[in-house]
């Protein structure tokens, strides 16, 4: 499944740059999120509950910047396990900047997954995975352009 856009964000990019490679910050965005586990520089580790339909499923999700290029770009895989269900990930945010001192992040992910959810079936995973990315840039654009 591929998913794609952009946000804009009345923050400046440094601001945005340092928000989006912090795992902390980002992880406390991201839905069903339980716990962040910072590994190094460029590897964490995500534990989160997933939702699809009836299925439940609790992912842990290893993750890696693969090409940091500040404050413009980053890339990131993801490799997640849950009982039964595996999703891998690729996605790319490219960030420039907006009106008024602000900044647009152009993002696009690849996602691909396997087992239990996956049986679910495309269009109840797209709608799923389209709400969760949206209250994830919310909380972002939220915690972002908030004073101090």
């Amino acid at each position: 499944m591929h998913f794609e856009g952009n946000v804009q964000i009345a923050a400046p990019r440094d601001r945005v740059w340092a928000f989006v490679i912090d795992p902390n910050k980002v992880g406390q965005c991201g839905p069903g999120v339980e716990s962040i586990e910072v590994v190094d520089a460029t590897h964490f580790k995500a534990t989160a509950k997933v939702g699809i339909g009836f299925i439940r499923a609790k992912f842990v999700v290893n993750m890696e910047f693969v090409d940091l290029q500040a404050p413009d770009q980053a890339n990131i895989k993801a490799h997640g396990r849950a009982p039964g269900s595996a999703v891998d990930a690729n996605a790319k945010m490219k960030l420039s900047d907006g009106a008024n001192g602000g900044t647009v992040m152009d993002w696009s992910a690849d996602v691909n997954m396997s087992g239990t959810l996956a049986s679910m079936g495309a269009r109840m995973i797209e709608g799923v995975a389209n709400k969760m990315i949206g209250q994830t840039f919310t909380c972002m654009k939220s915690k972002l352009e908030s004073p101090g």
